[in-house]
This record gives structure tokens, sequence and C-alpha cells, in this order.
């Protein structure tokens, strides 16, 4: 097919990424919608072949078109549209990111993967297997090259192209009669070969195949013909995984065996059952051996391997959101952090920790994600109580200075001056080393307090280096499960989470949690605390679902605990329905934004800056739903009581201001939308900074507004320096960089500039793949 061909006047064919026995798949644009997509065509036909054969085929693909579109899950590849084309039955689907784990063994010289990744990677499939057979749905063809790994590190189930419904015998009946082969001779359960009845555990069959080929680097039955492979499957007990890599966690020989057991009542009950399983090992102790872990990537495993352009990443999705900001999201928040009145009087810590000063909650779940963060203001770091290193004991008035000193840092801090606290916070770390030892607790509180300032300015790599610093030397001198320890761990696990590697995060979390469970209990603040944030991680994992359900546990314990119009029942309900967006429940997210506004302008006032976050909120809501001009309304408002409250120049001004003119655009108001864009790009500039991710966003708008005017060569002149920003202050790897980057293509291929486009979207390829190397 030539690249120009259109399908249903809509979908541009682009470039072939891959082929299959059904056909081919190509990398397109949805000209309608401006997005890439991937579409894939059944393969043409000749007319020698027999018509059964033919007629056959084409009722397969329609019915995996039927089927794939019906299943809406995170762990299952979204189906867009179906339909045919002059003869040609196509199939859109939504473009994926990532290498398939067939690709990732191959990559990998078919040496096995992390055990972290094999066991997150278990995981996934069996939710995502949870829901399609809870569908009535059997995948039937289960095998590597059909399970995706994302760059973020979602895992999606691909190909549901010989699934059926489980109901639907007749149907299979027929199709298995024309002597179709129906799954692949590594990962076929006995039952398939004998062609016994098949259910849902056939699938968990082939996926205890799926697991020991890349936890051990071969399928179980690795043998010479595909008659041997299929008598294997059908009479030998396969050897176990831990044979082949002793590292494996006991837990996981365990499960893949039985897996693979001959007969389906041996096999697991279901794969939520399995999912269960897999969930209760990873929260246990490790039974592999030091070092090794089971939830995540551990420092020094591979990451996610990227592939390249296929997917244009989150800021290429016109979305008219801010750059992320929460305790695990991009970069810091634009306002310098005010406190509002409530937190800066509350006490929530552990007595150990004394006063916890939160971080307050964000404006917007893309420009402010939902959350919170504590970060302890030590009293003990302030009082100078902590026992005295084994050196000369400096003077009251020494220790005294210093005490003065860090409060002030603290206190700019307060003010958003993070640079000057910054400064001050690394002269006192630097006196009171001296003065009292490295590991001594106030040195440690100053550093703590350097890493703090160093994340809230940007450089986030340099505060993860002094986190985890002060993380060991609080293990050293205080014990692992001390509260200021675990407040380290826990900036650790945030700073991580900046700097996009969330499965690292998620490990951390986790510990963190186990221990103040075991130290603290279950419904300490503490612990409520880190398991809301840890909820926010699983969604930066992709993991929406268990996001999801997390979050609500924490707002129900947090209610029982703290009452139902506490702030921080309020923000876990607030990331309740940030989660219900994620996952494209926007009714339920709208209503969810209102209940929070409703209760936050009865405890806090209409006017507090938490009641003003709340109906940003619903004013992102109304927009995904469609409901543009409420939308505008609401933010017109909303922008009037910013100007009243805080000021025309005031960050949250500029950001309901941004969304206002977001919505212009939704109404194809593009005069309009492109000279708001113009003006809060300005203002930010003035007020953050010309590199400020904010800043960058609005200049990001300024494009988007132009292309839709069709004035490329700016929107081009635009997206570049929106790239170049982004380059120049988080890295050519970044994958923000990378998103403009791939905006830049968009606009090269716009304007007809293919070669060029092509070239730079190798680039990108080139930077995630080489990125994703070198985190292994």
């Amino acid at each position: 097919m030539a690249d120009t061909r259109l399908i249903q006047g809509r979908y541009r064919l682009l470039d072939l990424i891959g082929r299959g026995g059904m056909g081919e798949v190509w990398r397109a644009r949805d000209e309608s919608l401006g997005r890439q997509v991937a579409v894939k065509c059944l393969k043409p036909l000749g007319p020698q072949q027999d018509q059964s054969f033919t007629r056959i085929m084409r009722e397969r693909f329609r019915r995996e078109a039927r089927v794939a579109a019906a299943l809406q899950h995170r762990g299952v590849t979204v189906v867009h549209d179906f339909g045919e084309d002059n003869g040609v039955l196509y199939l859109v689907m939504e473009l994926l990111d990532g290498r398939n784990l067939s690709q990732l063994l191959e990559e990998n010289e078919q040496h096995p993967l992390p055990v972290p990744h094999v066991v997150d990677i278990a995981e996934q499939v069996a939710d995502a297997l949870a829901y399609t057979h809870g569908q009535g749905i059997i995948h039937r063809d289960l095998k590597p090259a059909n399970i995706m790994r994302l760059t973020d590190g979602t895992v999606k189930i691909c190909d549901f192209g010989i699934a059926r419904l489980g109901h639907d015998i007749g149907f299979t009946s027929r199709l298995t009669g024309t002597g179709i082969a129906m799954g692949t001779p590594h990962y076929m359960s006995p039952e398939q070969i004998g062609a016994g009845h098949v259910d849902h555990r056939s699938d968990l069959y082939s996926l205890g195949c799926v697991l020991y080929e890349i936890a051990t680097g071969a399928p179980p039955f690795d043998l010479g013909d595909t008659w041997s492979v299929l008598v294997g499957h059908r009479d030998t007990i396969p050897e176990p995984p831990r044979k082949h890599r002793s590292e494996l966690p006991e837990f996981f020989d365990r499960l893949v065996l039985d897996l693979l057991a001959k007969t389906p009542e041996e096999r697991p009950t279901d794969a939520g059952d399995l999912r269960r399983r897999i969930g209760a090992a990873r929260t246990a102790p490790a039974s592999g051996p030091p070092g090794t872990v089971l939830g995540g990537t551990e420092l020094g495993s591979p990451g996610p391997v990227s592939t390249g352009p296929h997917t244009p990443p989150a800021f290429a999705a016109r979305d008219g959101d801010a750059a992320p900001y929460h305790p695990d999201g991009a970069g810091p928040p634009p306002d310098g952090s005010r406190l509002p009145s409530w937190a800066r009087s509350m006490t929530t810590g552990h007595k150990a920790t004394g006063v916890s000063v939160l971080r307050p909650t964000p404006p917007d779940h893309t420009a402010g994600l939902t959350g919170e963060w504590t970060r302890p203001a030590d009293p003990r770091a302030t009082t100078g109580t902590y026992p005295a290193a084994a050196r000369p004991t400096p003077s009251p008035e020494q220790l005294a200075v210093l005490v003065s000193r860090h409060n002030a840092g603290l206190s700019l801090g307060r003010l958003g001056r993070w640079e000057e606290a910054g400064e001050v916070h690394r002269a006192v770390a630097a006196e009171r080393e001296h003065a009292l030892g490295p590991d001594h607790p106030d040195t440690l509180a100053s550093r703590y307090e350097v890493g703090f300032t160093l994340s809230r300015t940007g450089r986030t790599a340099d505060a993860l280096r002094e986190f985890t610093r002060v993380a060991e030397g609080r293990a050293r001198a205080l014990g692992p499960d001390h509260p200021d320890t675990l407040a380290a761990r826990q900036e650790t696990a945030y700073v991580l989470g900046q700097l996009g590697r969330h499965f690292e995060a998620h490990d951390v979390f986790a510990a963190v949690l186990a221990s103040r469970e075991r130290t603290m209990g279950p419904d300490h603040p503490d612990t409520l605390r880190c398991r809301h944030n840890l909820a926010y991680n699983l969604s930066r994992l992709g993991r929406l679902e268990d996001a999801y359900r997390l979050a609500h546990t924490v707002a129900a314990a947090r209610a029982r605990v703290l009452g139902a119009g506490h702030p921080d029942t309020l923000v876990s309900q607030y990331e309740v329905a940030y989660a219900l967006g994620r996952l494209g429940r926007w009714p339920e997210a709208l209503g969810a934004y209102r209940e929070v506004a409703a209760v936050r302008a009865r405890a806090l006032g209409p006017d507090h800056p938490d009641t003003l976050s709340a109906r940003y909120e619903i004013g992102i809501s109304l927009g995904r739903l469609g409901r543009s001009e409420e939308a505008l309304d609401l933010y017109r408002g909303l922008v009037a009581d910013r100007v009243r409250i805080q000021g025309p120049l005031h960050p949250e001004t500029l950001r309901a201001r941004h969304g206002f003119g977001v919505n212009l655009g939704r109404l194809a108001r593009w005069d309009e939308a492109l000279a708001e864009a113009r003006e809060v790009c300005a203002a930010r500039e003035q007020v953050l900074g010309a590199d400020h991710p904010d800043t960058l966003v609005s200049r990001r708008e300024i494009a988007v507004g132009l292309g839709w005017l069709d004035r490329w060569p700016e929107a081009l002149t635009v997206y570049r320096r929106v790239a170049e920003a982004r380059h120049r202050v988080l890295g050519a790897v970044h994958p923000d960089t990378l998103a403009a980057r791939n905006d830049e293509a968009h606009c090269l291929e716009q304007l007809g500039r293919g070669a060029e486009a092509v070239e730079l979207y190798r680039q990108v390829a080139a930077l995630r793949q080489q990125h994703g190397t070198r985190g292994r």
C-alpha cells in the first residue's frame, strides 16, 4: 500500500510497522482527530485462495474487531474503530510505544528478563486476564509476541484475533473445523493440543509458558520439532524455573509450575486468584537472594525498553493541561508551595518526628496533580536536643546560631524562595558537619532540607543523591525504622518519581509503607499518607484500577480516623476523583470533584486555595466531557476569584486562564485561544521564568493554536523553542523532551517535509532505546 493511502477517507497509512499471519499493521494518522494510530489490515487474499478459507478469515477478523472493541482495560490494547474499505478489512487501534516480550528477549540475546520485571509482568497480565475472562473472552493464543511492555512499564495484551466468547461454542466449532491452527505450539495447553474442552484455564497455562520463558530465557519445552514440543506439553513434567535460574523467588517457582499443570483442575482457579497470589507474595518478605526485589525495578536493573515515535507522548496530546506536578510528578509546583493556615498549625506527625509540614494540595491533576507530601520540619533539628557526636562539643552559642539560621532557611522555603533557602541550608549543613559530624541528626536534618530545595528548583538528580545520603546516614545513626529515616526514604521515592523511575519509586514506597504499618500501625496518619502516595505512583505506572482502589481505601480510612471534613481526607477523595478521570470515568470524576469542592467550601471557606483547586478540577472534567461552554463559564468565574484573592499574576490565576484558553480552542475559537495562550505565556515567563514547565506548556499551546490556524511555519518555530528548552533543562532523553521532539516532527509532516520528520522520529526512537538500554 502506498504511504498516501487513505482508509475510509480518514486514516492515512504512513509506514509498515509489523506483519503477522492475518495481515499487516501500519502506523497511521487519524486525519479527523489529528492523532497517530495503528491500523491493522487483513492481508489481501488472491483469487487462488479457497473461498471457504477466505470467508473464515474475514469472519475471524470481524470477530476480532467486535471482541476487542468491547474491551476497556488498561492491560488490553484499545480498539478505536473497525470496518471495511475497498474490500480490505481494517482495525484501528491505539499506537503502542514499547516492545513485545519476544522482542525484549531477542534484544537481550535470549537472556531472561530481570526478576522484578518478570514478576510485574506476571501481575499485570493476570490482572488483564481476570478482566477479559470476566467478560467471557478467552485469548487462545497468549505468547510473548502478543504481550507488549510500554515505555512507562504498562503491560498490554494484544491481538485477540482468535479470541472467542466462552459461550459461543458454535462459532468456535466452525472456525476450528477448517483446520486453521488455533494457538502457537510452544504456548499451547494440553487441552488445546488434544482438542479437548478449552476454557479460561487454557490461557493460564499459556501464561505459565510465557513466564517460564521470560524468567529463564527459553520456553518450558524448547525441543527440536513441533511434534516434540506438543508431546512435551501433553506428557512431560517441566523442570522448575529455579533449576535454570537460582535467583528466582520460590513463590514464582511454585506459581509457574501450578500454571503448567497438565489438567485445568490443577491450575489456579482463575486469573483473579493468580493476581492475588502474586500480590500477596510481593508484599511478603522476599524469598530470593539478597537484593532481589519483587515489586519493581531495583537500582541498576533494566528499565522499560522504548521503541520510538509510535505513540505521541503526553505533551503531544491536546488536553490543554499544564506540566504535571505531584509528589511523583515532573516538576516543582509553580507557587512555591505556600502552606494553607490549617497546614501551618497542624501537628500530624509521630511524636518522635514532631510537626509534619504538609505540601499543599496541588490545583489540578495535570498542571498540579492531586496529592500531598510530608516534609518534617524536625523540631529536634531546631532545638539542638540530639546527643552530641564523639568530637569536641560545640559551644551553646554556636549551636544557637546554627538553629536560628536553619529556621531562617525553613521560613524562606515557606515563602517559596527556594534558591535562597537552599543556599542557607547548604551553609548550615557544612558547618554542622564540621562541628557535629556527617551522621549527626542535626547535620542530616540540614542535608534533608538541601535535598528538598533541590527538588523544588528542578535539580531532581541532585536531590536524589542528597536524600539517598540522608536516608543512609539516618539508618546508621537512628535505625532503619526510625520515622526520620522513613521520611528521607519517602522523599527518595518522590524524586525517583520526578525522574520517571516509577518502578523504583514503587519499591521504596512499598518498603516504607510496610515499615510504617509495622512500627506505627495501619491507621497512623503517616502510614495513611504513605499509602496515599503509593496510590498515586501506581497511577503513574498505568495501574489505574489499583490506584483507584487504593486511593478509595485511604479516603475511607482517613474519614474514619481523621473525619470526613479533614483536609487529608479530602485530599484522598481528590485523588479518587483524579483516578476516575484517568480511567475515563469522567461523569463520576465530575461528581467527586464537586463533592470535594462543596465540603472544602464549608470547612475551609469558598476562597481557600484548596476550594479553588477543586473548582479548577471541575472545569477539567467538564472540558473532558465535551461541556466546554460550561467549563468556560466556570473558568471565567474562577479567574475573577483568583485575581481578587491572589492577584492577576499569581501562578494559580494564570493556570485558570490557561484552562479558559484551552476550552476556547475546544470550541474552535482559535483566534481567541491563541491570544489567551500568548498572554498567559508572557505572564508565566515573567513570574516563573522562561524555562519553567508551566511556561513551556503555555508556549506549546501557542504552537497548537498556530497549527489549527494553519500557520505551520510559525508553529514549527515555537515547537522547536519548547524542545530546545526542555533539552536544556531536562536533558535529551527525558520523556517531556522526547514528546516535544515528536511535536516538532509532526509539524514537519504538516509542512510536507516528510524526510526530515522521519529522521527526527528515528532520532527520538534511538534516544528512547538508548535510554532504556542505559538503565540495564
